[in-house]
């Protein structure tokens, strides 16, 4: 299958497109999911593939039964999916998995390479990246400088290699590693790794790479940007329920000691000492791995492999540019970041109207049009400050109104629609007129909806039924009941047999 017929096919292979809400109209309809920078749908063929595993399923580090021996292997064909995908060749990087996402890597190393080289207490990061590669460095380095971006108010973004520059002149070898993101999870901008990396290897320094924003949505080459280590969350990746990734150079991991201990990552323990192992990845991974989530994983990546990142990558520029250009056209809409034609984005777009909160923005458009998209400042506080500093100046607020605090917290904040490989043309036609018709009834919107507590809104009269919300007792309710009535054909087939 050629990878454009592979791409279509993928497309329309995900669990959960086609789930359907009420909305305020009383007719019922397909969700549009457009909150895939929070977490990707699941992979339908992936997730066949972990459930595969789970009919052989045991633990691994054995070969001595066959589900040992078939987990242990199909846990190593998942590091190696890893490598492939991000171009880190075996013989330089090595994978591990840690945690739920991101966040558990990034604490990892952070801990660790403040460690190694005490003589160097500074780490730079990014203005623009997200709460989990910003709050670790704070934590376990001495200082940490952050970068600005370039640009101001609401086109602020776009990594700054004229400030690096800087700061690499200024502070040399007292670096001991610079934090970015390959692409905001707020703009979507994307960071030119490979001219960063050459830089801050011009010091000794090492790059830390969140890779969350980007992995799914453009290629990258660890072997061809020289990158130290690369970070990124399954979720982000069609994989729901999958661990974190690491990918670091093994002369980094074998420099450092591990940060977690337990089973697996030890050749000898005895009442006095323990000895670590010098296997990689087995010494970064200790206690009994998320061998399902890794395997299915590693099957999205398999697939995407086959696609091409840069097929991918050609298919979601044309909706990236349609949607800015048509919600720019949008009177009393601001979108923020750099434009698309001067700074290449990722599907991460986030935007704001005029009189909406961005709480009530993003419950009208689910209330409404069915439309699911995220709203806040999306954990990434400093940089959503910065493109909001304009607007925020401007609110009228009496500060000695007592509820002040709450109001502007309402101010502080925008609604963010976000792609996948699964997103349409049609989808985000449906997202931009949306958004025009809330633009024209602001009144009429504004007067069916009550605030409730720090960010949310209710509608005035209208409110999903219960069966409408996942409920979790529910399901399993309806599964032990669909159990028994499969026991009582089985029963009565060998009955009649």
């Amino acid at each position: 299958m050629k990878n454009h017929e592979l791409l279509s096919t993928l497309q329309s292979s995900f669990i959960g497109t086609d789930t359907q809400y009420p909305t305020v109209d009383g007719k019922r309809g397909s969700r549009i999911y457009l909150d895939s920078a929070a977490s990707t749908l699941m992979m339908e063929p992936a997730f066949k593939v972990g459930h595969e595993f789970l009919m052989h399923y045991a633990s691994t580090h054995s070969d001595l039964h066959y589900s040992a021996k078939g987990a242990s292997q199909a846990f190593e064909w998942a590091h190696k999916c890893v490598l492939e995908f991000v171009g880190a060749s075996e013989e330089k990087y090595c994978a591990f998995f840690a945690g739920n996402g991101a966040t558990a890597g990034f604490n990892r190393m952070a801990t660790s390479l403040s460690k190694i080289r005490p003589e160097r207490d500074l780490v730079l990061v990014s203005e623009m990246e997200h709460h989990s590669n910003d709050l670790p460095h704070r934590e376990h380095s001495s200082q940490v400088i952050h970068i600005p971006c370039m640009g101001e108010f609401e086109s602020y973004g776009g990594f700054s290699m004229e400030c690096l520059q800087e700061s690499i002149q200024k502070y040399g070898k007292k670096i001991n590693y610079v934090a970015v993101t390959g692409a905001s999870n707020v703009t979507g901008t994307i960071t030119p790794l490979e001219e960063v990396a050459k830089l801050v290897h011009s010091v000794g320094a090492y790059t830390i790479v969140d890779a969350s924003q980007m992995i799914a949505h453009a290629p990258v080459c660890m072997d061809d940007a020289d990158l130290d280590v690369l970070v990124f969350s399954g979720h982000k990746i069609y994989a729901p329920g999958s661990p974190g990734v690491v990918i670091a150079k093994k002369n980094l991991l074998n420099a450092i000691s591990p940060s977690e201990l337990g089973g697996g990552m030890v050749d000898d323990v005895s009442l006095a000492e323990y000895v670590p192992t010098n296997n990689l990845p087995d010494r970064e991974e200790a206690g009994t791995p998320n061998i399902v989530g890794a395997i299915t994983l590693g099957a999205v990546l398999d697939l995407l492999v086959r696609v091409g990142m840069d097929t991918i990558r050609e298919k979601e520029i044309g909706l990236i540019d349609y949607t800015w250009n048509n919600l720019t056209l949008i009177d009393g809409v601001t979108v923020y970041g750099p434009n698309p034609a001067e700074i290449p984005r990722t599907g991460t777009i986030s935007f704001n109207i005029k009189g909406f909160d961005h709480g009530l923005t993003a419950a009208a458009l689910n209330d409404y049009y069915n439309i699911q998209l995220r709203n806040g400042c999306f954990c990434a506080h400093p940089y959503v400050r910065e493109l909001l500093k304009k607007e925020l100046w401007e609110v009228d607020l009496d500060p000695d109104d007592p509820n002040v605090e709450v109001l502007i917290e309402r101010k502080r904040g925008m609604a963010r629609a976000s792609f996948g490989l699964y997103t349409t043309i049609e989808d985000l036609k449906k997202l931009i007129a949306a958004v025009s018709d809330l633009a024209n009834r602001r009144e009429e919107i504004l007067g069916q909806y009550e605030p409730v507590g720090a960010n949310g809104y209710r509608h005035e009269y209208y409110a999903p039924d219960a069966e409408d919300i996942f409920n979790p007792e529910t399901a399993l309710a309806q599964s032990i009941e669909w159990s028994r009535l499969q026991q009582d054909v089985n029963a009565h087939r060998t009955t009649k047999n």
